[in-house]
């Protein structure tokens, strides 16, 4: 069977292909298409079944990560978006809560208020009222109304309608009769409900959430269909097409279509798979993902073989907040593609701003006129003209030379300091940024190897971890495609969610028990329509607990079946130890709340199997070139040794300094490291801390 995983990146689209008989795994990498990034995919796909001799009627799965959703909501470029909701509650989109993006500043930018998901001409309002504790209803929903509201949304050119009513995650009689009643009138628009998206308390977060599945629908919706009507076309017409999702699965293209907001973090998520499979090949179990490509950096964690999942507090995407199933990733503008510059102030600043695909970094010689970190590692011997792509890219020197040289002026530093000085600030934000997801967290990184990928995450992998005393660096065998690799390790995963509230006191287990069971009725008739059968499909039950009074929950694992007093006392025994890691301390006399409930379905998926065929005999460098490091506080030019990593024996020890060369990125060995080849054939550096 050939699978393909497919990740668009802000400069580079990646490729992998493999055979799941064989064994057989081949790469390709080509420029991502910013206009029309299906066009890329397209492109990539041709390239590479022409160039592995593979006829695409025999591919059989296509997983695509994708970042439309994500750049539609950063760029504010999504559908004109309409709301209908309960009478006198037209303003929540704007009012938000109490808490605002920066609590002491008198001049700051609210993303929902400042770039509204829907306008307030667009915001409608309807009688009706559920109520709580069971979502009884104490005012109908007024039809007539919803009729009219979907009129004038229509007559207002609004492509797609969000429903979200009070109480709702309570019972969604009245947000599905609204929806029932709006497609009548309005067949052509996108229509999405608050229950159906994100069924949980929190009307502020549910009822953006929604917006946003409004807001970036009509976009993914039709980028979906016309990928697979292009498929189709171009002779992939058996090959099923599968998102990556935020929460580490891949959904059906009709799920995604009707829910893409379930795809914002599609891309990320699917490099930590990605990090994490190369963690389980050399049996690390503590890992950071460090995921670096041309416009941006993305940091995941993986505990105990586990992987950190967002909590309500911490999933925001371009400052909105989002209540749907992710894996917890930070990321910062810092990449290959990062522009240094002085900012207003005098300080010498690297990124956010980034270069991006077009024109791109000044090396790769498109029209760039700007320093980046691209750059900057030219000028300092740390990249190869024509050793860039596997020779299929010539850099450009003079270029980044002149634009260092320009950066050096106004800093009153010579070239080679510049350079170092761009590289020492992008190190110390990506270090800075691991920081809030380890130490503040509560997990030294001392006690983590850190998987450094991406096209520009082995370039900086070391240092990096040696800001952090991070004692390992993992390179995963196809660094530059880690996230495309991910794709292929992922299996079919969808969430389901209820809102409990109940207290460890008086905890009604026969409720729980129907709950856990009422979701996975629900999930086993999604996968039966995606055609798994039940002995394919595992299910893991979670809940959101906190202490009574508490404002935020923590995730904690319940028993795989069944609800009793014995397994709820291993819960609360969870939580309690889950909130000391967290917070530092704990609560003993306080009761627990069980705020929410969650199953997740996984079903199971073909993957990638990687195999090599790694040199028993060391083999010696390709050559040796002057590149400049800085050892013991000084800017120092050293005699650096070149190796192609496919020629690399097993277990052969490089010492550093030195440059390994593959055709999906380049990896730097500064001096006093050490780097040896598994047998997995990752890469394990000792960083020498």
């Amino acid at each position: 069977m050939i699978l393909i995983g497919v990740d668009v990146g802000g400069t580079f689209t990646d490729l992998v292909v493999t055979n799941t008989e064989s064994g057989d795994s081949k790469i390709h990498k080509i420029p991502t298409t910013p206009e029309d990034p299906s066009q890329g995919v397209i492109n990539g796909l041709r390239e590479v079944c022409d160039q592995f001799d593979i006829n695409p009627a025999d591919v059989r799965h296509i997983l695509h990560g994708t970042t439309i959703a994500t750049n539609a909501v950063l760029e504010y470029e999504g559908a004109k978006t309409g709301l209908i909701t309960t009478a006198g509650y037209r303003d929540i989109l704007h009012i938000g809560r109490h808490q605002r993006p920066q609590h002491y500043s008198i001049m700051q930018d609210i993303p929902w208020q400042d770039r509204p998901l829907v306008r307030r001409a667009q915001r409608l309002t309807v009688t009706e009222r559920l109520v709580p504790p069971n979502g009884d209803v104490l005012i109908p929903l007024d039809e007539p109304a919803v009729r009219a509201a979907a009129q004038q949304l229509k007559s207002d050119g609004v492509e797609a309608i969000a429903v979200c009513f009070l109480f709702s995650y309570l019972n969604p009689a009245h947000e599905d009769r609204a929806r029932e009643i709006i497609q009548n009138e309005y067949p052509d628009c996108f229509v999405t409900t608050s229950q159906s998206v994100s069924p949980q308390f929190r009307e502020f977060e549910r009822f953006t959430t929604a917006a946003m599945n409004a807001f970036i629908g009509p976009k993914v919706r039709t980028y979906i269909h016309e990928l697979e009507s292009t498929l189709a076309k171009q002779g992939f017409k058996q090959a099923e097409l599968h998102v990556m999702g935020s929460n580490g699965g891949v959904a059906t293209a009709k799920m995604v279509a009707e829910k893409p907001v379930l795809t914002l973090l599609s891309g990320p998520a699917a490099g930590v798979m990605g990090g994490g499979l190369s963690g389980q090949l050399v049996e690390r179990s503590n890992l950071i993902t460090f995921d670096v490509g041309g416009t941006s950096a993305d940091i995941g964690l993986i505990v105990k073989n586990t992987y950190s999942e967002a909590t309500a507090r911490d999933t925001w995407i371009g400052g909105y907040p989002v209540m749907a199933p992710m894996i917890d990733i930070h990321t910062i503008g810092a990449g290959g593609g990062s522009i240094a510059y002085i900012d207003d102030g005098g300080a010498f600043r690297v990124g956010p701003a980034s270069a991006g695909a077009t024109p791109g970094p000044a090396a790769y010689g498109h029209g760039g006129d700007r320093p980046t970190v691209t750059d900057a590692h030219l000028v300092l011997g740390r990249l190869i003209e024509g050793k860039f792509l596997g020779g299929e890219m010539n850099l450009d020197l003079q270029a980044a030379n002149t634009v260092i040289d320009r950066l050096a002026s106004e800093l009153d530093l010579d070239r080679p300091e510049a350079a170092d000085g761009i590289m020492a600030i992008i190190n110390a934000n990506m270090a800075n940024a691991i920081r809030s997801r380890t130490i503040q967290k509560g997990h030294d990184p001392r006690e983590f190897s850190l998987v450094s990928f991406g096209g520009a995450g082995p370039l900086h992998g070391v240092d990096v971890a040696r800001i952090l005393d991070i004692p390992e660096v993992i390179i995963p065998p196809y660094p530059g495609i880690t996230s495309a690799v991910g794709l292929l390790t992922t299996d079919l995963k969808y969430d389901a969610i209820r809102t409990e509230f109940q207290i460890s006191d008086q905890v009604d287990t026969h409720r729980l028990a129907r709950d856990f069971d009422r979701m996975q009725a629900e999930l086993a008739i999604q996968f039966e329509r995606d055609g798994l059968q039940q002995s394919e499909i595992t299910y893991r039950r979670s809940g959101d607990l906190r202490y009574v009074g508490q404002g935020y929950e923590l995730r904690v694992p319940f028993a795989a079946s069944g609800v009793d007093t014995a397994s709820l006392a291993h819960v609360f025994e969870t939580f309690q130890s889950i909130h000391l890691a967290e917070y530092g301390h704990i609560f003993d006399d306080s009761p627990i709340e069980i705020v929410n409930i969650r199953l997740t379905g996984t079903g199971e998926m073909p993957k990638i199997e990687l195999r090599f065929a790694i040199a028993s005999t060391d083999t010696p460098p390709l050559d040796h070139r002057p590149c400049f490091f800085r050892v013991e506080g000084t800017l120092q030019q050293l005699d650096t040794a070149l190796y192609q990593r496919e020629t690399l024996a097993s277990k052969q020890k490089i010492n550093g300094p030195a440059i390994i060369l593959q055709k999906d990125t380049t990896i730097v060995i500064p001096p006093g490291a050490s780097a040896m080849t598994h047998p997995s054939n990752n890469l394990l550096i000792d960083t020498g801390v």
